[in-house]
């Protein structure tokens, strides 16, 4: 078992795992959310994926993760598991997220961050025209799962260790704002639905 933190890991996956695989499909014209899910008893990945919208709307990044997933064949149990998501995910992978049993997800970058750092606001807007929700509205902790901001927990570490994922966060989120700016100046070309 790893002595990282569960923050610390979760921000390796984000950097080596799922944006390479972002980084492509960004250049191929999707958008820059993506997913993995790791097991809870060593927090080994099991397996990193983005976001696929150029091939089908519905394969948001945590969405097309959990398709991935489930091609695999035979596969843990969803509570034994972590779910990961680069962006506090809508409404529609908050569901498959729940209909796939997963009793937990974390995510890096905010609803509020998707609308007014990428310029994607289209999960604020279903929460409150479908949903009747503000920002924030739905219940982080409910019957079916507990959600975590990788930045809350990343505050609770010991100075040392939170000075040193708060950089690493920085440097994540510069990645992200490289990545939006490719996607934005490319959108147009797309045929995603919501972009």
């Amino acid at each position: 078992m790893s002595t990282k933190t569960i923050a610390a890991r979760l921000l390796d996956v984000i950097e080596e795992d799922i944006i390479p695989l972002t980084a492509r499909g960004v250049s191929q014209g999707n958008k820059v959310f993506g997913a993995a899910i790791l097991r809870k008893s060593d927090l080994s990945l099991v397996l990193a994926e983005t976001n696929n919208e150029l091939e089908n709307p519905l394969w948001h990044g945590e969405v097309h993760t959990l398709k991935r997933f489930y091609e695999m064949g035979e596969v843990p149990d969803t509570k034994e598991l972590i779910f990961l998501s680069t962006h506090e995910p809508c409404t529609m992978c908050m569901s498959a997220i729940t209909w796939a049993g997963f009793d937990n997800f974390y995510y890096f970058f905010s609803h509020e961050d998707s609308r007014d750092a990428f310029a994607i606001p289209h999960d604020l807007k279903i929460l409150k025209e479908v949903f009747d929700l503000e920002p924030g509205g739905y219940r982080r902790n409910n019957a079916f799962w507990n959600s975590f901001a990788i930045a809350d927990l990343a505050e609770t570490e010991e100075p040392g260790e939170r000075d040193a994922l708060k950089a690493r966060i920085a440097a994540i989120k510069t990645r992200y704002n490289a990545l939006s700016d490719t996607y934005q100046a490319n959108k147009a070309d797309n045929k995603i639905p919501l972009n």
